[in-house]
């Protein structure tokens, strides 16, 4: 074959394989092709709730006004909403708000919980880390952290908490296994039901997560008395951690985002990056933070060791407290 004849060959065949390139890169569906679900494993409401709308909207901004819609399941611990994210398409159309609950702390609360929060999803990123924070009644005699701590030993079994979840029960029954207390949970269906019954005086205490708790502490008829985290947190400065009373307690939860195993990774790689610049908007993160978030992205292998990390710790957590699994 002659030099120009065997140029001739090369141009064809490079201009059939950028063809066949161009072929394939058509033969891609678009993304979205239709609406996105963010499905929330909790009540209208709450943190996750929250979390979820708002990452919907920034979602749909990212999008070019995409159709996002935020899908409440709620029952079992975040298990039913879980389970409804596991078992959605893995093509980019279903992703989970994903927590401490549904992803660390489950697999220790639950004998069952019907799903492997490791092998069926794709983790896409982190939002933030937050504590809860210790309530009691405006009108409670107790002021202090260690003014209930000595009342429940005065009155065994007479002081009562309130829990909406097997993961926000830890916070209680951690206190109460590491001050040698004894004092009585009540299980709620959501956080609403557990506030007005603080101010209503049917509660003692409750441990609830700082994002669920902004709302409830602008109600003068309510008083924050300690939080879980290891130290201070921002938004309630004036607030001792618990572990200024205890030494060593410290629970924190977060929030996440994760897809069904096998959803692509063009896909995952492309809403990280929107969970990043939604994260670094100052609008959105200051609505996150003004509720007790303390804002952390992480990149998708990022979120999974994170993950393997606190599962270890909720084990601890849930051991410590003497839980038995349901």
């Amino acid at each position: 074959m002659t030099l120009p004849s065997r140029r001739r060959s090369l141009i064809a065949l490079g201009g059939l394989a950028a063809c066949s390139l161009s072929l394939k890169t058509h033969a891609q569906p678009a993304w979205p092709e239709r609406p996105i679900s963010i499905i929330v494993p909790s009540a209208a409401g709450g943190a996750a709730d929250f979390t979820g709308r708002s990452f919907a909207q920034a979602l749909s901004r990212a999008l070019n006004g995409a159709a996002v819609t935020v899908d409440n399941r709620a029952g079992a611990g975040g298990i039913v909403g879980t389970i409804a994210a596991r078992n959605a398409a893995p093509d980019g159309h279903a992703f989970l708000i994903s927590t401490n609950s549904t992803h660390s702390a489950n697999p220790f609360l639950y004998l069952k919980p019907g799903y492997d929060p490791q092998k069926e999803f794709e983790p896409v990123g982190l939002f933030g880390k937050f504590g809860t924070v210790l309530i009691v009644p405006a009108g409670s005699p107790y002021r202090t952290l260690t003014d209930l701590i000595e009342a429940a030993r005065k009155s065994p079994g007479k002081l009562t908490f309130g829990f909406y979840s097997s993961s926000s029960q830890v916070p209680s029954e951690l206190l109460k296994a590491r001050a040698r207390i004894d004092v009585v949970g009540a299980s709620y269906k959501n956080i609403t039901q557990i506030v007005t019954d603080l101010i209503g005086g049917q509660l003692d205490f409750a441990f609830l997560d700082m994002l669920s708790a902004a709302p409830a502490l602008q109600n003068q008829s309510l008083r924050p008395i300690a939080v879980s985290a290891p130290g201070r947190e921002p938004s309630l400065p004036e607030v001792p951690p618990v572990a200024d009373t205890l030494a060593g307690y410290a629970v924190q939860g977060w929030m996440g985002l994760h897809a069904p195993a096998g959803t692509p990774r063009s896909i995952i790689d492309r809403v990280n990056q929107v969970m990043g610049q939604a994260m670094a908007d100052p609008a959105i993160r200051k609505g996150f933070e003004s509720r007790g978030m303390q804002v952390a992205t992480l990149s998708p292998e990022g979120l999974r060791a994170f993950v393997i990390e606190d599962t270890a710790r909720w084990k601890e957590w849930v051991a410590l407290a003497g839980i038995k699994p349901q």
